[in-house]
């Protein structure tokens, strides 16, 4: 479906994770590949399988949060492929602790800004004047559905940043966007990689995630490696400032049962097409009060005393 021929493709935090996927998607389309994170043996390895499927590769160590690794990255980038014409702006850390908001510290608040709004910024910064210069370019943010409004999972640094990361597409997608140069992201739910499989699959997190998601399932990394790749092709040549949910409906939604509704049982001669989906929870007691439906509306209603 998508065409990189001869085109040089930068990749942050392509050691492991989305981004080392990414990284054999982009390769396998053609494309050659600046390749960078802070482990270097890791990154080597992804390396080197990309080259086995005839891309050019070169492998920079650096970390995002350091502004002279960033540079050093493009400028070896640059001189040894000669031009970039994708980022994909995908380093980003997180804290699994899920510390509620009056209890996070501002270490690890500020820790988590600078990998993942403050090193994409200077990344698509930098890479965006080069791109100015040669008037063409893409750059594909990777932000998340925390970016998109409130939740549960106490991870106040990674909304925060990942928020900052969502305006500054629209800010750059609006500002380059007669320039020859498109800013855009990709907004991921939950989605299963190798290496968070065992976890979300052991800890039971997969199925109270499915809970809440209108298509009762976590994403697969494919499905968020194919929406990247489109908006960083010529396909999307008319998209900037855009940001796509790759979510399974969850940002679409007002709200996701767990708990069958009680309602989805009243209209007995118009039942609805049944879900296979099994809720997490059995209907509780204070259901029944209802469970009939509405008097007058699903069945008569008690006749009034004289």
């Amino acid at each position: 479906m998508f065409d990189f021929t001869h085109k040089v493709v930068l990749i942050t935090g392509a050691s492991y994770g989305f981004g080392e996927q990414f990284a054999y998607a982009f390769a396998k389309a053609g494309a050659n590949l600046v390749l960078t994170a802070r482990s270097t043996e890791a990154l080597e390895q992804v390396g080197e399988t990309c080259r086995a499927s005839g891309a050019e590769v070169i492998v920079v160590a650096g970390d995002v949060s350091k502004e002279s690794d960033v540079n050093q990255v493009i400028q070896q980038g640059i001189e040894a492929l000669g031009k970039i014409d994708v980022l994909i702006n995908n380093a980003g850390i997180a804290d699994p602790r899920c510390v509620c908001d009056e209890q996070f510290d501002s270490e690890t608040f500020n820790q988590i800004l600078s990998v993942d709004l403050v090193g994409a910024f200077i990344y698509a910064r930098e890479c965006g004047r080069h791109m100015l210069e040669r008037g063409t370019g893409a750059i594909v943010n990777i932000c998340s559905i925390m970016a998109s409004g409130g939740n549960e999972n106490n991870v106040i640094g990674y909304s925060a940043a990942k928020g900052g990361l969502l305006n500054m597409t629209h800010q750059m997608g609006v500002e380059w966007a007669d320039r020859g140069v498109r800013v855009n992201s990709v907004s991921p739910g939950f989605v299963v990689t190798e290496m968070t499989r065992p976890m979300l699959e052991a800890m039971g997190m997969d199925k109270w995630i499915a809970s809440r998601t209108p298509m009762r399932r976590l994403g697969e990394v494919q499905e968020v490696t194919n929406a990247v790749m489109f908006l960083a092709s010529d396909l999307a040549s008319y998209i900037t400032g855009v940001d796509l949910l790759v979510d399974g409906g969850t940002n679409a939604s007002n709200g996701t049962f767990q708990i069958p509704p009680i309602h989805h049982e009243w209209n007995k001669t118009q039942a609805m097409v049944p879900s296979p989906y099994e809720p997490v929870q059995p209907r509780p007691d204070w259901y029944q009060a209802l469970e009939a439906g509405i008097p007058g509306i699903h069945y008569p209603p008690p006749e009034s005393e004289e």
